[in-house]
């Protein structure tokens, strides 16, 4: 099969390679389309791949193509996506239902082959179906779409009251429509760029607020001064990872979604927002409950079908056939705003 190849570091070639086995109790996925998180990017341009060579992508959709023995319930020809940890289900944290933070993980796309080919085998308890009316472009997208909703679980989000989403990414833009979609009485998104902005006033967001010429240490003008209920920092930068305790309100809740590259240091004043506050501040990885992969998943496959939850433009910058995947990753490297998606062409 074809398969997108990270040889080394910054060496992207599209090649052939055996195809997956099929082992009992997994299937065999034939991929429609994949999409480039931004975790991916490092592994290939900054040398933090686990291993070489290696085929990356984890969020992806396409048709089982072949079921393995002892797998019930799943069917050649269904369309599916699928959750890319695989934890050990053995230890203390998987016992309690903490797939996220597993002790013995593995996972698709980063320490075993990914979805950047043309087939990927995945264990059955991981795959979710889709059904047939979800485009594979947006399914491909589940993945970031369950990583915004487990951030408001873990926010023990409620309807009625108001959120703040930092960042205009794919996650972000996610969380805007959930957060609209779970009953928050006004959702204010900030970012930087116009596009992102654009977009999630596309998906929703009560005012789109740019965070270009703010000073440090203020709040950018449109915020509302008391603070949202609940924030929801999802782009990892310094900027906003800071902006998200300032504009938490009074006993709101700071959920840290995105992952920070750089160390970062909050002044004083800053920090004591928490103590003067009483804010609740947690932090979001990966996008699992009980029972695995968890209702996350379930609910974005379901709403993505129903057409509660969009593709909205900004969300995706393009769609290049799996050949290109090289080209893909020096567009995201240049500056590319919005998920880069690679498509198989011949399904």
């Amino acid at each position: 099969m074809k398969a997108v190849v990270i040889e080394n570091d910054g060496a992207v070639v599209y090649k052939d390679i055996p195809q997956p086995d099929v082992r009992p109790g997994t299937v065999r996925i034939k991929v429609a389309v994949c999409g480039i998180c931004g975790s991916d990017v490092p592994r290939v341009f900054d040398h933090t791949a686990h291993s070489y060579p290696i085929v990356l992508g984890h969020e992806f959709a396409g048709v089982i193509e072949t079921v393995g023995e002892g797998v019930q319930g799943l069917t050649v020809g269904e369309h599916v996506t699928a959750a890319p940890l695989v934890p050990c289900h053995a230890c203390a944290q998987c016992r309690r239902g903490n797939y996220s933070l597993c002790e013995g993980y593995s996972f698709i796309g980063s320490r075993e082959q990914g979805a950047m080919a043309e087939y990927v085998t995945v264990p059955a308890g991981n795959v979710v179906k889709i059904g047939e009316s979800i485009p594979f472009e947006q399914a491909a997208t589940i993945e970031p779409a369950t990583v915004a909703l487990h951030g408001l679980r873990l926010a023990r989000f409620g309807a009625g009251r108001s959120a703040a989403v930092l960042g205009c990414g794919i996650i972000g833009l996610y969380a805007v429509q959930w957060a609209k979609l779970l009953g928050a009485s006004v959702v204010a998104a900030i970012g930087r760029g116009e596009s992102g902005l654009a977009a999630a006033r596309a998906a929703g967001a009560d005012a789109a607020i740019s965070t270009i010429g703010c000073p440090e240490g203020e709040l950018p003008a449109g915020l509302d001064k008391a603070g949202y209920d609940y924030v929801l920092e999802c782009s990892g930068a310094g900027q906003t990872m800071a902006l998200a305790l300032q504009a938490v309100a009074k006993k709101g809740t700071v959920c840290y979604v995105g992952t920070p590259k750089r160390p970062m240091t909050f002044p004083v004043r800053l920090w004591e927002n928490i103590n003067r506050k009483e804010c609740w501040v947690t932090g979001a990885w990966m996008s699992y409950s009980a029972p695995f992969p968890g209702e996350e998943w379930t609910m974005a496959a379901e709403h993505m079908a129903t057409g509660g939850l969009k593709l909205v433009p900004g969300m995706v910058h393009k769609t290049y056939p799996m050949a290109e995947a090289a080209r893909a990753f020096e567009d995201i490297r240049n500056g590319a705003s919005g998920r880069c998606l690679l498509k198989n062409e011949e399904i």
